[in-house]
Protein backbone atom coordinates (compact mmCIF):
# COMPACT_ATOMS: atom_id res chain seq x y z
CA UNK A 1 0.00 0.00 0.00
CA UNK A 2 2.88 2.38 0.69
CA UNK A 3 4.04 2.13 -3.03
CA UNK A 4 0.54 3.21 -4.38
CA UNK A 5 0.90 5.86 -2.32
CA UNK A 6 4.45 7.12 -3.33
CA UNK A 7 3.00 6.42 -7.18
CA UNK A 8 0.16 8.77 -6.22
CA UNK A 9 2.32 11.31 -4.65
CA UNK A 10 5.23 11.46 -7.76
CA UNK A 11 1.85 11.57 -10.47
CA UNK A 12 0.55 14.86 -8.77
CA UNK A 13 4.33 16.68 -7.97
CA UNK A 14 6.33 15.34 -10.82
CA UNK A 15 5.45 16.13 -14.57
CA UNK A 16 7.28 13.37 -16.46
CA UNK A 17 9.91 13.97 -18.77
CA UNK A 18 8.02 13.15 -21.91
CA UNK A 19 5.57 15.88 -21.47
CA UNK A 20 8.37 18.50 -19.69
CA UNK A 21 10.57 18.11 -22.53
CA UNK A 22 7.44 18.57 -25.09
CA UNK A 23 6.33 22.08 -23.14
CA UNK A 24 10.19 23.30 -23.52
CA UNK A 25 9.75 22.53 -27.03
CA UNK A 26 6.40 24.56 -27.56
CA UNK A 27 8.03 27.43 -25.18
CA UNK A 28 11.14 27.55 -27.92
CA UNK A 29 9.21 27.11 -30.93
CA UNK A 30 6.54 29.77 -29.96
CA UNK A 31 6.85 33.25 -31.37
CA UNK A 32 3.45 35.26 -29.72
CA UNK A 33 4.36 36.71 -26.34
CA UNK A 34 1.49 35.81 -24.88
CA UNK A 35 1.83 32.17 -25.92
CA UNK A 36 5.30 32.42 -24.51
CA UNK A 37 4.66 33.90 -21.40
CA UNK A 38 1.57 31.56 -20.45
CA UNK A 39 4.16 28.88 -21.16
CA UNK A 40 7.07 30.19 -19.32
CA UNK A 41 4.65 30.08 -16.40
CA UNK A 42 3.77 26.55 -17.00
CA UNK A 43 6.99 25.10 -16.38
CA UNK A 44 7.70 27.39 -13.58
CA UNK A 45 5.04 25.46 -11.67
CA UNK A 46 6.61 22.15 -13.29
CA UNK A 47 9.74 23.31 -11.24
CA UNK A 48 8.02 24.58 -7.97
CA UNK A 49 6.18 21.10 -7.85
CA UNK A 50 9.38 19.08 -8.20
CA UNK A 51 11.29 20.81 -6.04
CA UNK A 52 8.77 21.41 -3.21
CA UNK A 53 7.26 18.59 -3.67
CA UNK A 54 3.65 19.99 -3.80
CA UNK A 55 0.76 18.88 -6.02
CA UNK A 56 1.50 20.64 -9.50
CA UNK A 57 -2.03 21.61 -9.82
CA UNK A 58 -4.45 23.00 -7.07
CA UNK A 59 -7.23 20.11 -8.59
CA UNK A 60 -5.51 16.64 -8.18
CA UNK A 61 -8.24 15.31 -9.84
CA UNK A 62 -9.99 12.09 -9.71
CA UNK A 63 -7.83 9.15 -9.63
CA UNK A 64 -8.03 6.46 -12.13
CA UNK A 65 -6.05 3.31 -12.46
CA UNK A 66 -5.64 0.54 -15.19
CA UNK A 67 -4.86 -2.63 -13.37
CA UNK A 68 -3.21 -5.60 -15.79
CA UNK A 69 -3.88 -8.28 -13.01
CA UNK A 70 -1.72 -11.14 -13.53
CA UNK A 71 -4.47 -14.10 -12.85
CA UNK A 72 -1.71 -15.70 -10.72
CA UNK A 73 -0.43 -12.81 -8.45
CA UNK A 74 -1.13 -13.74 -4.87
CA UNK A 75 -2.34 -10.44 -4.30
CA UNK A 76 -5.39 -10.60 -6.35
CA UNK A 77 -7.99 -10.06 -3.61
CA UNK A 78 -6.16 -7.64 -1.69
CA UNK A 79 -4.76 -5.00 -4.56
CA UNK A 80 -8.66 -3.13 -4.79
CA UNK A 81 -8.54 -2.25 -0.97
CA UNK A 82 -4.98 -1.20 -1.09
CA UNK A 83 -5.96 1.25 -3.51
CA UNK A 84 -9.08 2.56 -1.96
CA UNK A 85 -7.17 2.85 1.11
CA UNK A 86 -3.99 4.61 -0.24
CA UNK A 87 -6.01 7.37 -1.75
CA UNK A 88 -6.92 7.86 1.21
CA UNK A 89 -4.14 8.22 3.02
CA UNK A 90 -2.56 10.21 0.11
CA UNK A 91 -5.37 12.30 0.26
CA UNK A 92 -4.40 13.57 4.11
CA UNK A 93 -0.35 12.46 3.38
CA UNK A 94 0.59 15.10 0.09
CA UNK A 95 -2.30 16.54 0.28
CA UNK A 96 -4.84 16.30 -2.32
CA UNK A 97 -8.14 17.82 -2.63
CA UNK A 98 -10.89 16.15 -1.87
CA UNK A 99 -12.62 15.57 -5.57
CA UNK A 100 -15.63 12.74 -4.42
CA UNK A 101 -18.97 14.14 -4.38
CA UNK A 102 -21.95 12.35 -3.70
CA UNK A 103 -24.43 12.41 -6.19
CA UNK A 104 -27.69 12.96 -4.61
CA UNK A 105 -26.72 14.45 -1.26
CA UNK A 106 -23.88 16.87 -2.50
CA UNK A 107 -21.31 15.98 -0.33
CA UNK A 108 -18.00 15.23 -0.31
CA UNK A 109 -16.72 12.31 1.28
CA UNK A 110 -13.52 14.61 2.23
CA UNK A 111 -10.88 11.13 1.48
CA UNK A 112 -11.63 10.87 -2.84
CA UNK A 113 -13.25 7.95 -2.04
CA UNK A 114 -17.19 6.79 -2.61
CA UNK A 115 -19.39 4.99 -5.20
CA UNK A 116 -17.33 3.58 -7.90
CA UNK A 117 -14.59 6.25 -6.83
CA UNK A 118 -11.01 5.97 -7.52
CA UNK A 119 -12.21 4.61 -10.68
CA UNK A 120 -10.46 1.48 -11.14
CA UNK A 121 -10.58 -0.57 -15.00
CA UNK A 122 -9.65 -4.31 -14.49
CA UNK A 123 -7.62 -6.24 -17.29
CA UNK A 124 -6.53 -9.69 -16.37
CA UNK A 125 -3.71 -10.66 -18.22
CA UNK A 126 -0.94 -13.34 -17.67
CA UNK A 127 1.68 -14.16 -14.83
CA UNK A 128 2.03 -13.61 -11.25
CA UNK A 129 2.70 -9.19 -11.24
CA UNK A 130 0.26 -6.86 -10.86
CA UNK A 131 1.28 -3.72 -12.97
CA UNK A 132 -0.84 -0.43 -12.19
CA UNK A 133 -1.19 2.62 -14.39
CA UNK A 134 -2.48 5.47 -12.29
CA UNK A 135 -4.11 8.66 -14.36
CA UNK A 136 -4.84 11.97 -12.06
CA UNK A 137 -7.65 13.87 -14.23
CA UNK A 138 -8.46 17.24 -13.41
CA UNK A 139 -12.43 18.30 -13.85
CA UNK A 140 -11.87 21.07 -16.07
CA UNK A 141 -10.26 18.94 -19.03
CA UNK A 142 -12.79 15.76 -18.18
CA UNK A 143 -15.40 18.63 -18.40
CA UNK A 144 -14.18 19.05 -22.59
CA UNK A 145 -14.87 15.04 -23.20
CA UNK A 146 -17.36 13.87 -25.63
CA UNK A 147 -18.14 10.81 -27.21
CA UNK A 148 -19.75 10.47 -30.67
CA UNK A 149 -21.48 8.17 -32.46
CA UNK A 150 -21.45 8.43 -35.64
CA UNK A 151 -22.24 6.56 -38.69
CA UNK A 152 -20.24 4.57 -40.56
CA UNK A 153 -19.88 6.24 -43.98
CA UNK A 154 -18.86 9.43 -42.21
CA UNK A 155 -15.16 8.18 -42.05
CA UNK A 156 -12.09 9.51 -41.01
CA UNK A 157 -13.41 12.78 -42.15
CA UNK A 158 -16.27 12.85 -39.75
CA UNK A 159 -14.01 11.93 -36.65
CA UNK A 160 -11.61 14.54 -37.60
CA UNK A 161 -14.95 16.76 -38.09
CA UNK A 162 -15.97 15.72 -34.01
CA UNK A 163 -12.42 16.45 -32.63
CA UNK A 164 -11.91 20.01 -34.37
CA UNK A 165 -15.67 21.12 -33.50
CA UNK A 166 -15.53 20.04 -29.83
CA UNK A 167 -11.52 21.21 -29.26
CA UNK A 168 -12.61 24.66 -30.86
CA UNK A 169 -15.97 24.76 -28.72
CA UNK A 170 -14.28 24.38 -25.41
CA UNK A 171 -11.45 27.08 -26.41
CA UNK A 172 -9.42 27.65 -23.22
CA UNK A 173 -11.60 25.39 -21.22
CA UNK A 174 -9.04 22.43 -20.83
CA UNK A 175 -6.27 24.72 -19.68
CA UNK A 176 -3.98 24.21 -22.88
CA UNK A 177 -1.73 22.98 -24.88
CA UNK A 178 -3.92 19.80 -23.94
CA UNK A 179 -2.96 16.21 -25.20
CA UNK A 180 -6.03 14.28 -26.38
CA UNK A 181 -6.81 10.78 -26.07
CA UNK A 182 -9.14 9.57 -29.23
CA UNK A 183 -10.44 6.12 -28.83
CA UNK A 184 -12.29 4.73 -32.08
CA UNK A 185 -14.50 1.63 -32.64
CA UNK A 186 -15.87 -1.24 -29.81
CA UNK A 187 -18.69 0.55 -28.19
CA UNK A 188 -19.29 3.55 -26.56
CA UNK A 189 -17.79 2.45 -23.24
CA UNK A 190 -14.92 1.06 -25.40
CA UNK A 191 -14.40 3.88 -26.90
CA UNK A 192 -14.07 6.40 -24.43
CA UNK A 193 -11.66 3.86 -22.06
CA UNK A 194 -9.53 3.27 -25.16
CA UNK A 195 -9.53 6.89 -25.41
CA UNK A 196 -8.27 7.46 -21.83
CA UNK A 197 -5.61 4.62 -22.12
CA UNK A 198 -4.47 5.93 -25.05
CA UNK A 199 -3.60 8.81 -23.02
CA UNK A 200 -0.73 6.51 -21.06
CA UNK A 201 1.54 6.03 -23.83
CA UNK A 202 4.39 8.67 -23.99
CA UNK A 203 4.26 11.62 -25.71
CA UNK A 204 5.91 11.57 -29.04
CA UNK A 205 5.62 7.75 -29.26
CA UNK A 206 2.98 6.81 -32.45
CA UNK A 207 0.91 4.35 -32.77
CA UNK A 208 2.15 0.79 -33.84
CA UNK A 209 -0.13 1.10 -37.19
CA UNK A 210 0.61 3.21 -39.37
CA UNK A 211 -2.31 4.61 -40.69
CA UNK A 212 -3.32 5.01 -36.96
CA UNK A 213 0.06 7.17 -36.61
CA UNK A 214 -0.56 9.53 -39.65
CA UNK A 215 -4.27 10.06 -38.20
CA UNK A 216 -2.36 11.30 -34.89
CA UNK A 217 -0.35 13.40 -36.61
CA UNK A 218 -2.78 15.07 -38.60
CA UNK A 219 -5.05 16.07 -36.01
CA UNK A 220 -2.00 17.09 -34.01
CA UNK A 221 -1.70 19.28 -36.90
CA UNK A 222 -5.10 20.39 -37.22
CA UNK A 223 -5.37 20.96 -33.70
CA UNK A 224 -2.76 22.94 -33.62
CA UNK A 225 -4.00 25.39 -37.00
CA UNK A 226 -7.31 26.84 -34.44
CA UNK A 227 -4.69 29.24 -33.15
CA UNK A 228 -6.57 28.77 -29.38
CA UNK A 229 -3.04 28.67 -28.12
CA UNK A 230 -1.17 27.91 -24.36
CA UNK A 231 -4.46 29.01 -21.77
CA UNK A 232 -6.45 29.65 -25.05
CA UNK A 233 -4.89 32.95 -25.31
CA UNK A 234 -3.58 32.46 -28.58
CA UNK A 235 -0.87 30.36 -30.34
CA UNK A 236 0.89 27.79 -32.33
CA UNK A 237 0.43 25.04 -29.42
CA UNK A 238 -3.10 24.61 -29.31
CA UNK A 239 -2.03 20.57 -28.56
CA UNK A 240 0.92 18.94 -27.10
CA UNK A 241 0.29 15.26 -28.83
CA UNK A 242 -2.53 12.93 -29.98
CA UNK A 243 -3.06 9.62 -29.06
CA UNK A 244 -5.78 7.90 -30.88
CA UNK A 245 -6.43 3.70 -30.13
CA UNK A 246 -8.93 1.97 -31.55
CA UNK A 247 -11.03 -1.93 -32.06
CA UNK A 248 -13.24 -3.38 -34.10
CA UNK A 249 -16.72 -2.34 -34.25
CA UNK A 250 -19.81 -2.95 -35.07
CA UNK A 251 -20.75 -3.00 -38.95
CA UNK A 252 -23.83 -0.07 -38.29
CA UNK A 253 -21.96 2.01 -35.93
CA UNK A 254 -19.03 4.18 -35.00
CA UNK A 255 -18.00 5.37 -31.87
CA UNK A 256 -15.49 8.21 -31.19
CA UNK A 257 -14.45 8.79 -28.21
CA UNK A 258 -12.79 11.90 -27.10
CA UNK A 259 -10.68 12.32 -23.71
CA UNK A 260 -9.42 15.80 -23.34
CA UNK A 261 -6.15 16.06 -21.37
CA UNK A 262 -4.50 19.47 -19.68
CA UNK A 263 -1.14 20.69 -19.26
CA UNK A 264 -0.61 19.07 -16.59
CA UNK A 265 -0.50 15.41 -17.89
CA UNK A 266 0.37 13.99 -15.23
CA UNK A 267 0.67 9.65 -14.47
CA UNK A 268 2.38 6.95 -12.67
CA UNK A 269 2.93 3.54 -13.26
CA UNK A 270 3.57 0.54 -10.34
CA UNK A 271 4.87 -3.17 -10.53
CA UNK A 272 3.82 -5.55 -7.90
CA UNK A 273 6.17 -8.70 -7.84
CA UNK A 274 4.37 -11.94 -6.27
CA UNK A 275 7.47 -11.55 -3.69
CA UNK A 276 5.88 -8.12 -2.68
CA UNK A 277 8.82 -6.09 -4.15
CA UNK A 278 7.78 -2.96 -6.11
CA UNK A 279 8.79 -0.33 -8.83
CA UNK A 280 7.48 2.63 -9.38
CA UNK A 281 8.43 4.71 -12.72
CA UNK A 282 7.06 7.91 -15.14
Amino acid sequence: MDSIVEAIRLAVTELPEDVVEALKRAYSEESDRIARFNLRNILKTVEIGRKDGIPICQDTGTLTFFVEAGVESPFLGEVEGWIVEAVRRATMEIPLRPNAVDLLTNRNSGDNTGRFVPVIHWEPVEGDSLRIALLPKGGGSENCSALAMLSPGEGRDGIKRFVMERIRGCGGKPCPPVILGIGIGGSADMALILAKKALLRPLGVRHENGEIARLEEELLESVNSLDIGPMGMGGKTTALDVKVEYAHRHPASLPVGLIVQCWAHRRAFLEIESDGSTRIWQ
